[in-house]
Parts: structure tokens; sequence; C-alpha cells
């Protein structure tokens, strides 16, 4: 909980990582959970986060006070993202630590689209530039990449969705480590929808151990381009401790 990765792996919960739950009605998805989908933004649609994460450890809480994500739908099949944060560093020994964070950029691209048994499938890869300070503990100081593959299918109310992926994650004592997730959710009221996800990584320092941990996550809708989302959860395997997830989501587009 206290590594730099840990911190990024946050940041794209706000992430990494298009917005809500995906019901029949919902064509959307990621926030306000860490496991993504294959689903991008529509063509010509723009989806805009204000958003908060905090994870909270051993000896250390951090996360993004907020961060802004944009999302825009650059062709048919392809999104473009990116997230700006605002991070924080809050160790209970020590001096708290707040400025600008490490900057994440991705394109989706969905490869198989949904169809009767068929899943939609897709990849979302990512890559994290060092913006923030690594001194004061609010950036790694090296660049990272993300080189996921992501499986949604709808099931009437219900949607599940998953899959995974290899962080390239240099640096002195640093490991390249894998992410896996998976999600179910469902649309109970025309307005809300609500979700359940559990994922694990792989080691990320050298001497350090694997994590697993849960999330349980609501999307709100205030209006048609307007929705509330919030998530958090407890760490099931490692360092005890908890994260969460706040945002407020605007989407926009032609006609809107």
């Amino acid at each position: 909980m206290t590594s730099n990765v840990s911190r990024r792996r946050a940041i794209e919960t706000a992430l990494v990582c298009a917005g809500g739950l995906c019901a029949a009605t919902l064509a959307r998805c990621g926030p306000p959970f860490v496991t993504d989908d294959p689903e991008p933004v529509e063509y010509q649609h723009f989806e805009l986060y204000l958003a908060s994460v905090y994870q909270h450890g051993p000896g250390d809480s951090n996360g993004t006070l907020p961060h802004v994500e944009i999302n825009y739908g650059a062709a048919p099949d392809v999104q473009l993202h990116l997230i700006a944060p605002a991070a924080f560093e809050a160790p209970s020994a020590g001096a708290r630590q707040y400025g600008y964070g490490d900057t994440e950029l991705g394109v989706k691209y969905r490869f198989i689209e949904e169809a009767g048994d068929r899943p939609q499938v897709g990849v979302f890869p990512l890559v994290e530039i060092p913006t923030g300070s690594e001194r004061r503990g609010l950036g790694s100081g090296h660049t990272q990449f993300f080189l996921p593959v992501w499986v949604q299918k709808g099931l009437g109310s219900w949607t599940t969705y998953g899959g995974g992926g290899y962080w390239v994650n240099p640096g002195p004592g640093n490991r390249n480590w894998w992410f896996t997730g998976w999600l179910i959710q469902r649309q109970v009221l025309p307005t809300l929808a609500v979700g359940a996800e559990v994922y694990h990584e792989t080691a990320k320092v050298a001497g350090g151990g694997p994590d697993t941990k849960a999330n349980m996550g609501i999307v709100w809708d205030l209006s048609d381009t307007s929705h509330v989302l919030a998530s958090a959860g407890p760490v099931l395997q490692g360092p005890s401790g908890y994260q969460a997830y706040l945002a407020v989501q605007f989407t926009l587009g032609p006609g809107k």
C-alpha cells in the first residue's frame, strides 16, 4: 500500500482505466471500479470525471484529491483517455505531501462487438508518464506501461466483464507485475446500478507479495448527462487496508 505503484493503481481506478456500470441502458464502464471493460465511449462523445481516490494501509494513506479524467470517442470503437491527478501522500510518521502526480494516457480499441452469445472484446493500453515528484512520493520517476485485454457480456439487466494484463514497471527494486479482475453488476432501478468486483495483483517490488482486493459500487444517474459514482472495499489478501472512490461524471456529445 505504501508503494508508488499502489498509488498509481488507485489513480487508474479513477481510474486508470470510462464511467459507470454497463447494464443494457448504460453504455459506460470502468469507474467506480478498478476492473475495466472493452466498451469505448460513443463516437464524437466525451466523458468527463471530477473524482477522488483514497487508499489506506499500514502506516500510509494516499490517493488523488481530485483528479480529472477525460475520455473521447475519436472514431467508431476507439476511445482516447487522459487522467490528470492532484496526488497526496500522508504517512502516519513524516510530512504530508500534495501536488501534481503522474499523468495517464491510453487508447481503448474494441475489435470484437457483442452479438448473440459472443462477448465483446477490446484492448486498452495505458502509459503512466512520470510527471509527479518521486522525491515527494507523488510519482514513480519512471514511465510505466499497462497492456490489458478486456471481455464483456450482457445478460438482460445483468452485465459481467473483466480480464487483465501486464504492467511494465521499471526502476530500482521494482518488478513487472500482472493484474487480473472480474466484475458483475445489475441495473436495479432505471437510475441506479450496483456492482461488485474482485481483483488480484502480483508482487510489484522485489521481496514484495501479491494482494487481492474487493469493491462494491454504485452508479446513480442524476440526469441523462450527469452521474454520481462511488465504490469502496477491503484488502482481502496482503497488508490490511481499504480503498474508496467518489466521482461526478458528465457525458457530452452531439445533441447533448
